[in-house]
């Protein structure tokens, strides 16, 4: 599905009156979505999910959006197919890395029909950015501590870069970032559930090490309180669920649900007495967090990456370091007031504040770009990685 294409309307400059900051309306914007799930995903996808978000909001807001993305994608922007579907629907048939840039040299072949290309497609992009008087927007939804990487985003400063929390820059030196944007969602899209009753916890999104849902279990199993494991295994964690979690599965308090879709998932986090969100990596968002407290659904998690900076310890949900810590801050729910919850979500990850955020960040790049300013490079040497 797609809306007109509007992509060379002139921008209109106006004043917010409440910010009292420089917004454009009728900005052309390129929205470059990953590949391996549809827009927005049919079940589990981060990085689609939150692209499907801010496009609709910026269509909502009257901007000509092009989204670039999987062909069986569903926007009211004009979606233009870098494949003809998902990847993840393929397997392993075809070259993702090839069919990438095969997207992105279309998409720079045909920059000057913008004024700001928004990519989400990590170190790929890079390549194409300079030179072509187009302001690139590139937001990097991955971990960042694999130090390979850090060279190659410093060599090129002329890139808007958006980190989407403070937590994920913190491997990264020598790097000018444009802002940090948390993840947003529709108000609409979850409801508190008002249920008196609740009596299990739950275990959401993929399985895999890093996701610890092992833990979650053990956490459950120790606190004496039923749960849910509502998770995807990739073939990537295939081993890991095997030999590791489905051990676990054969207790009488755990339930596996496999993926489920985002109407399930409102479902089960509206029903849950928490979330369990054990991660045992630096993870640079987490977006089931926002999910749940979308929900009024309090939060338990390992202090691993954006976890603190998403919570609010003994008000929205309890940050722990141990599996003990977390049985504790199960007995202790009672404490969370699910209307606090809901108030936090509203208050920090609604699609408006994402879009608002973004916008800003779309007006300094263009006007950096009018102006011939090129951000200067770190003031240190590159350093060269060592085999």
């Amino acid at each position: 599905m797609s809306c007109p294409d509007f992509a060379r309307k002139m921008p209109e400059t106006v004043i917010d009156p409440v910010r009292q900051s420089v917004v454009s309306r009728g900005m052309r914007i390129a929205q470059v979505a990953p590949l391996f799930e549809r827009v927005p995903p049919h079940q589990y996808g981060g990085t689609e999910r939150v692209v499907s978000y801010l496009t609709e909001e910026l269509v909502a807001r009257g901007h000509a959006v092009t989204l670039f993305a999987s062909g069986d994608s569903i926007t009211r922007a004009r979606l233009v197919a870098g494949w003809e579907r998902s990847l993840r629907l393929h397997g392993a048939s075809v070259d993702p890395v090839a069919i990438h840039l095969a997207m992105l040299t279309r998409i720079y072949e045909r920059a000057k029909d913008f004024d700001v290309i928004h990519c989400h497609t990590d170190y790929l992009t890079l390549p194409f950015t300079r030179g072509i008087g187009v302001p690139t927007v590139l937001t990097l939804h991955g971990r960042l501590d694999l130090r390979e990487v850090h060279p190659l985003y410093r060599s090129f400063p002329n890139v808007s870069y958006v980190s989407i929390s403070t937590a994920q820059r913190e491997p990264v030196d020598g790097l000018k970032w444009a802002a940090t944007v948390h993840h947003g969602m529709p108000r609409n899209l979850y409801r508190v559930d008002e249920r008196p009753q609740r009596t299990h916890l739950l275990f959401l999104g993929r399985i895999s090490a890093e996701k610890a849902p092992d833990a979650a279990i053990r956490v459950a199993v120790s606190a004496g309180v039923p749960i849910r494991i509502a998770a995807k295994v990739d073939r990537a964690d295939r081993k890991y669920f095997e030999d590791t979690v489905r051990p676990l599965l054969d207790h009488p308090l755990v339930e596996f649900l496999g993926e489920v879709d985002d109407g399930r998932k409102s479902e089960l986090l509206g029903e849950a007495l928490a979330l369990l969100f054990p991660v045992d990596w630096p993870e640079p968002f987490g977006m089931v967090v926002i999910e749940s407290l979308a929900c009024g659904t309090p939060v338990i998690a390992r202090r691993r990456g954006s976890v603190p900076e998403l919570l609010a310890h003994g008000r929205t949900g309890f940050v722990c370091e141990t599996e003990e810590e977390m049985v504790a801050a199960v007995r202790r729910l009672p404490e969370i007031d699910r209307r606090a919850c809901r108030a936090e979500f509203e208050r920090r990850f609604s699609v408006e504040a994402m879009a608002d955020a973004y916008l800003r960040v779309y007006e300094r790049a263009r006007s950096a770009a009018r102006d011939g300013i090129r951000l200067a490079p770190p003031a240190h040497a590159v350093p060269v990685l060592q085999s």
